[in-house]
């Protein structure tokens, strides 16, 4: 059976944030591809970018943008927040399978069930501690090294 590349999508304001996801996937064994977004407004233009290849790309690039991909979300950010981001995805036809982790602070449970509700596909919330943190993220990198994604 084939490998299958999954583009790792991380949005997320806090740069500090960013690196140590990063960092702490990689340490979980992940080496796939991944592409960082700090607006919600940036990673929506991506995933419109996704599903209507011809915009704004070099019609020379015969790479293909469509593939499988999943987006790890945080929910305060500038610009549209993670839940408008999320609510958008779901709402798309065309987005909807992209699997959407919310990697956020935000541990109200009204927050969590709304995402829910909204059709993230997991929910984690980022540890306050540095070392739970870290150990929380190379889990999920282990994790995603098993799953099989639709492609977008």
């Amino acid at each position: 059976m084939e490998k299958q590349e999954v583009k790792i999508l991380i949005a997320d304001d806090d740069p500090g944030h960013v690196r140590l996801v990063i960092r702490n996937l990689q340490r979980g064994g992940l080496t796939n591809e991944i592409l960082t977004f700090s607006t919600g407004r940036e990673i929506l233009d991506f995933l419109q970018s996704i599903i209507s290849p011809d915009r704004g790309r070099d019609p020379k690039d015969k790479d293909p943008l469509h593939g499988s991909y999943l987006l790890l979300l945080d929910i305060r950010m500038p610009d549209i927040d993670g839940v408008e981001v999320l609510r958008r995805i779901k709402e798309d036809p065309q987005l909807r399978r992209l699997p959407v982790t919310m990697l956020t602070t935000t541990d109200d449970p009204r927050e969590i069930a709304r995402c829910y509700e909204l059709g993230c596909s997991q929910y984690i919330v980022k540890p306050v501690d540095y070392e739970k943190f870290a150990e929380t993220v190379r889990k999920f990198g282990m994790f995603v090294t098993l799953v099989r994604l639709p492609q977008v």
